[in-house]
């Protein structure tokens, strides 16, 4: 019997796999222990540890991670429909709920409205507890950065 090779991903998971890869690539990220998976069209979810290393003279977590988390779960659910064009935040809304004391989080993006040239998605991050700490909701625009042109864009095993 001759084992199978992995199958490499096609169109849509292709796709995904690559945003998860510019996710993993951007500098900035190397700052956070976080990893992003896209579950399916405009839906991501990026799982994240929080620590003292984030935390404001109070003790929590500082509004610097939140804003982040959020950025990132809205951005890629909104870019994992679209598949040339690198998206740009052009505004993005965030409400505090609860703080977050430590532990694990994962912060949930979904995909709202449009699909042209403007596209609208919200996050919420939920925290070690299984309790909601903020929620946002961003907006994006399609630039004239293509995906294919950014390094990091490429599917990895």
């Amino acid at each position: 019997m001759s084992a199978k090779s992995p199958k490499a991903a096609t169109g849509e998971d292709a796709h995904f796999r690559s945003l998860e890869a510019l996710y993993r690539s951007a500098p900035i990220n190397r700052q956070y222990r976080s990893a992003l998976t896209i579950t399916g069209p405009g839906r991501s979810e990026i799982s994240f540890a929080v620590d003292e290393t984030s935390f404001h003279a109070a003790n929590a977590a500082h509004g610097t991670i939140y804003f982040k988390m959020l950025d990132d779960a809205a951005f890629y659910a909104a870019n994992s429909l679209i598949s040339d064009r690198f998206l740009l935040t052009t505004a993005f809304n965030l409400h505090f709920t609860k703080p977050m004391r430590g532990g694990e989080a994962i912060a949930e993006g979904r995909w709202i409205s449009g699909k042209r040239r403007v596209l609208v998605a919200e996050a919420r991050i939920i925290d070690a507890e299984g309790e909601e700490c903020a929620r946002g909701t961003g907006t994006f625009l399609r630039s004239h950065i293509a995906l294919s042109g950014l390094a990091g864009y490429r599917a990895k095993p």
